[in-house]
């Protein structure tokens, strides 16, 4: 049989070797593929909460005494932790007009300055947003409603989500600058 003039050579290997930066991008990019998605789907459990509320409510007249406090924790929860997932799709707003408008060098050379603000906001959401986690845990720390749920899971989602955009921005940005494949026309 002869071979196609578009098939590999038989010693030739299929992909080249990924270094550790884009290995590094790659499973930064697939963490917030799943945290995306994952929440995406809490808001179904959000729905359910909602409609069994009503129902319970109107039908029933029955109120549940967790349904509002659910729904607003798993809503917040999501928001925020799919944030990450935002910035991968690039999703998050920017003012793409005078951007789009930019040459591609302008563009990453803009990147790079902004990231620097983008990094201190992050880190200061992290440092800060850990800090009440933290002491929101340690003290029990509890809504005082007649539910009465702890509210530290949600404090740490704060810092969670801090965490997962540095990490999506960082990646972002090394794609973006040409330092591995995958940058801005992905």
């Amino acid at each position: 049989m002869t071979e196609l003039a578009t098939d590999p050579p038989e010693n030739a290997p299929h992909s080249p070797a990924k270094g550790a930066l884009e290995r590094f991008c790659d499973r930064i990019d697939r963490l917030n593929e799943w945290a995306g998605l994952f929440w995406g789907f809490t808001i179904i459990a959000v729905t359910l909460a909602v409609l069994y509320e009503v129902v319970a409510r109107t039908v029933f007249g029955a109120p549940t005494s967790w349904g509002n406090e659910t729904t607003i924790y798993l809503s917040a929860m999501a928001y925020l932790l799919a944030g990450g997932y935002a910035l991968l799709h690039r999703r998050h707003v920017r003012i793409d007009v005078i951007y789009e408008a930019l040459s591609p060098r302008t563009r990453a050379r803009l990147d790079a300055f902004t990231f620097v603000f983008f990094v201190a906001y992050m880190l200061t959401l992290i440092w800060f947003g850990g800090s009440d986690a933290w002491n929101s845990f340690s003290i029990g720390e509890t809504t005082s409603t007649p539910w009465n749920p702890v509210i530290w899971p949600v404090k740490a989602a704060i810092p969670a989500a801090g965490l997962l955009l540095l990490l999506q921005g960082i990646s972002n940005l090394i794609r973006d600058l040409g330092w591995v494949p995958g940058g801005v026309s992905r």
